[in-house]
């Protein structure tokens, strides 16, 4: 039972669902948002306030200028891409504090937020700050 509690316990340290981060964007929690795919991927449609930084250009030289104090949430298209996994990876081994996004953008458009790029869905759910 132990090693099971474990694996849970691991899962939602290094994992994060649509809604949690969704939750947690709009309230103002210290997360930046990478899109871990090839950059055409992301100019076609992304989850608002995300960056760009390619898993296979992710080293010390583009993180640079990255704040060392916030959590990074990576994604990708959805389950059966594996960028997300590899720029979590990339990212932990800089240094930084990493969780991977389950489902990855197609989970976030099926939980109903919206996206923005050139095939944006900008009907969603908006991360909006009111104040």
């Amino acid at each position: 039972m132990e090693e099971q509690i474990k694996h849970y316990e691991n899962k939602l340290a290094f994992e994060m669902d649509p809604s949690d981060l969704f939750e947690a964007l709009n309230n103002g929690e210290k997360i930046i948002v990478i899109d871990a795919r090839r950059a055409f991927g992301y100019d076609e449609e992304h989850i608002p306030t995300a960056v760009n930084i390619p898993h296979r250009e992710m080293n010390l030289e583009t993180t640079k200028h990255l704040d060392r104090d916030v959590l990074y949430v990576t994604y990708c298209t959805g389950i059966g891409c594996n960028a997300s996994t590899k720029g979590a990876l990339n990212m932990t081994k800089l240094g930084f504090k990493v969780k991977e996004l389950i489902g990855g953008l197609e989970w976030w458009k099926i939980d109903g937020y919206a996206t923005e790029g050139i095939k944006g869905e900008k009907q969603g759910l908006k991360i909006e700050c009111a104040c």
